[in-house]
């Protein structure tokens, strides 16, 4: 059994999933549907940049998610047998429920879109900020946020000794000098555009409820993992509630991982671009097989590790 995981934001590249859109009619499909949705020239941005625009939050979302299911569409179907489950690490959340038959591909480029664009709104530029702490765990990270006078908090706990932070600028830049004294290894600051996964992205939450409320949604395939309680879910209205929390809670990245092999995964197929969830994988769990497909020539070796645990 394997499962499928589809990167978040930062994981974008100018001409990514193009190899694809070059050689398979799903691919270029599945642009040509996104720019239908977005009412502009994504594919555009997404194939020539420049990468400033692509960088832009309200582009950054949508264009991540559409090279991840052009990829996917033309994986799909090579695929042996279906995935037991599907997972996204925040924005890839949303492309695991594209994948996995909840979320029509219009819908989800609408909807991400505007998701991006209440992210960015929600905190004037410069007022919020990120780090990735490494070298400490989770526990000692949240422990010493905590301490702080100021609000900051874990914002992505993506493997054992990585965590990432968010909050008010200045309450992130004592936190990471408390958290360097307390020994992190690095304390590296994140070149973002809002401090997300907090609560100052509680006006952005507020605002997306009722954008989710409008979207059609059905019922998954196959389970997907919250990154809000790193638990599976098919139903439509739990898929709205956990995008919802989504926006504010933390991403729970290590036990979703851990919950990946719990359904019975014995490898972690990454889909779209960029190999940073297949990196946290050997960091959370060595035992976890893992396979990653960004670029064309990558199908047949991942098609060959997905045949070895399939059969």
């Amino acid at each position: 059994m394997y499962a499928v995981v589809f990167p978040g934001q930062g994981s974008q590249a100018v001409g990514m999933a193009a190899d694809f859109a070059a050689a398979h009619s799903e691919a270029r499909e599945v642009f040509e549907a996104a720019d239908d949705a977005f009412g502009g020239p994504l594919s555009q941005w997404i194939s020539e940049g420049p990468e400033a625009e692509l960088r832009r939050t309200e582009i950054t979302q949508p264009a991540i998610l559409t090279a991840s299911i052009a990829i996917y569409r033309v994986l799909e179907p090579r695929l042996p047998s279906p995935p037991a489950c599907f997972a996204g690490h925040s924005l890839g959340e949303y492309s695991a429920l594209v994948a996995a038959g909840a979320l029509d591909l219009a819908d989800a480029v609408a909807l991400v879109r505007q998701r991006g664009a209440l992210m960015q709104e929600a905190v004037p530029e410069g007022l919020g900020a990120m780090c990735a702490v490494l070298g400490l765990d989770a526990a000692e990270v949240a422990r010493i946020c905590a301490a702080v006078d100021g609000l900051v908090a874990p914002a992505n706990l993506n493997a054992p000794a990585q965590t990432v932070i968010a909050g008010r600028a200045a309450a992130v830049q004592d936190a990471a000098e408390a958290l360097r004294a307390a020994g992190a290894k690095r304390v590296v600051p994140l070149e973002v555009s809002a401090p997300f996964h907090c609560e100052l992205m509680a006006p952005a939450m507020k605002k997306l409820t009722s954008v989710l409320a409008e979207t059609p949604f059905r019922d998954a395939r196959a389970p997907v993992i919250s990154n809000v309680t790193a638990e599976p879910y098919r139903e439509s209205a739990v898929a709205r509630e956990r995008l919802r929390a989504q926006v504010c809670a933390p991403v729970r990245w290590v036990e979703c991982v851990e919950r990946l092999v719990g359904e019975g995964a014995r490898l972690e197929l990454e889909v779209g671009p960029g190999k940073v969830l297949s990196g946290l994988a050997a960091r959370i769990d060595r035992g976890l097989a893992r396979a990653n497909v960004e670029k064309l020539d990558d199908v047949p070796a991942a098609l060959a590790a997905v045949a070895k645990v399939a059969a």
